[in-house]
């Protein structure tokens, strides 16, 4: 079997940007566009959510192969994406899927 450290060592990180990065376009961008009339934040932010957002969900696909995630729980990683704080929740419980992992194989003496 592949190493599942892979796609979960940038996913885990990546995670957390994409969820930053949602706040900033949502609370910093967004008003900096309409109260401050400056379209330019929201282009940069947008350009870097984007990105985030798609390295986010074909890490979260590669998890699902590597990890051997069920269709819901990909859907669930995915609809956590969608939402302005749901890619913390989600970092969170794939990171505890992955303790709860390492501590039930056994270590070699």
């Amino acid at each position: 079997m592949a190493d599942k450290s892979l796609f979960t060592r940038y996913f885990l990180p990546i995670s957390l940007a994409e969820g930053v990065s949602f706040l900033l376009l949502l609370c910093v961008a967004m008003p900096l566009k309409y109260a401050a009339n400056l379209p330019a934040a929201v282009s940069v932010m947008g350009w870097v959510h984007g990105l985030l957002f798609i390295a986010y969900v074909l890490l979260a696909l590669g998890c699902r192969y590597q990890l051997g995630w069920s269709a819901k729980r990909f859907g669930w990683v995915f609809v956590m994406s969608l939402l302005p704080t749901g890619a913390f929740f989600a970092e969170r419980s794939v990171k505890a899927e992955l303790a709860g992992a390492t501590a039930a194989e056994p270590v070699a003496a």
